[in-house]
Order: structure tokens, then sequence, then C-alpha cells
């Protein structure tokens, strides 16, 4: 008998919960501009816009460029680089269960709360290759053309689910489990394409 896959190294969790406040709820996008305002200082871009429109690169931008480079010529992924951004990957992706009304406890930045996001170190010369960072952004492609549809819906789920929890106090789980899904996908791309900590291409599924 095969044995079960070992897990993908990026993996998203969130409690469901049973009642669900309205007060907050229907109040979200106020309540949340302090912790937005929070998020933004800390991924926004460096340097002033382009004459075009388009911003600087961000602080994420920068790691991740620098994190590639490590591994390119010198094989090392500095645990401190690691550890920023699983905790800033953690943050916000409390944050984003927040906004997407999977949650009423307002995001810590310390405390994981309800959200479980586990994020494994890679063994950088035993499971990177050295050249893959050139071009993971590229192989991740067809997974960003499937996120985009898949987020405009997760997007209309969660309005669906502000209206069902205002007149019912509870979040309908299928509604809940698509929108976990989608976060999970999106986290796993950016786990292989940003984060480089796997060389593993991530499954085309919301589970």
């Amino acid at each position: 008998m095969d044995e079960d896959p070992a897990p993908y190294p990026v993996r998203l969790q969130i409690d469901y919960p049973e009642a669900r406040d309205r007060l907050t709820t229907a109040f979200r996008l106020v309540l949340a501009i302090p912790i937005l305002v929070i998020v933004s200082l800390l991924t926004g871009p460096w340097g002033k816009p382009e004459e075009n429109g388009e911003n600087s690169i961000t602080v994420i931008g920068l790691i991740a460029i620098a994190t590639a480079l490590m591994i390119l010529f010198r094989q090392r992924y500095p645990r401190w680089w690691f550890d920023f951004q699983c905790e800033m990957a953690r943050f916000t992706a409390r944050v984003t269960a927040y906004m997407a009304l999977m949650t009423d406890r307002y995001p810590s930045t310390v405390e994981h709360q309800g959200v479980h996001l586990e994020i494994d170190y890679p063994d950088v010369q035993g499971d990177l290759t050295r050249w893959l960072p050139l071009v993971k952004w590229l192989l991740a492609l067809p997974h960003i053309l499937l996120l985009v549809p898949l987020s405009l819906a997760a997007l209309a789920c969660i309005v669906m689910a502000w209206f069902a929890i205002l007149f019912t106090g509870r979040y309908p789980r299928s509604l809940f489990d698509f929108v976990v899904g989608v976060s999970r996908w999106s986290l796993r791309v950016g786990g292989y394409a940003l984060l480089l900590v796997t060389d593993r291409y991530p499954p085309f599924s919301l589970a």
C-alpha cells in the first residue's frame, strides 16, 4: 500500500466559528481601518511612485529578490529572513481572515488566534534547486490565472456571507470552506514563487 504523500510545506487552517457577532460584522470595513494602516506600512512600497503611476518595489519584494539571489549564489536561506516572512504571512493571513468575516477576533500582531498558517523552513541544499527561483514566477502563471476568477468568486462569497451573518448570525459553512480554500491555494503559490520555501509545484486544489 502506498504511503500518503508528505503534506505541502505551506498549510492553512482557519477555525470555523459557530456563532458570529452581527454588530462587528456590519461595521467590519470601518473597524479594520487601523489594522489595514499597519499592514500598508509594513508591506507598502519603498521609494516614490514612478512617473507612469506604478509603485516602487515593496519590502516583501525586496526580500524575495534577495532570497532568490542568496539561494542562487550561496545555496543559503538565512533563518531570520524566513522567520520575518513567515510571521508577516501569518499576520497578513489573520488580517485577511478578519476582512473576509471568517473570524470576529481582531487581528493580533503576536498571537496566532484561530488562523493556523504553517510554513516549513527549507533544507536549501537538499530541497531547493539553486537556479529555480529565477523561473518560479513564470511557472506559477497557470495558478495565478486560475486564482484571479477564484478570488472574484471568493469575494462574492464574502458578500453573501455578510448578509447571511446579519440575518442568521452564522457564516454558511460551504461559503466559509470555499473562501478558506482559495486563501490556502494562494498561500501555497506564494510559498512556492515568493517565499521560495519549496520546489514542490503547488497542487491545483482548494483542499
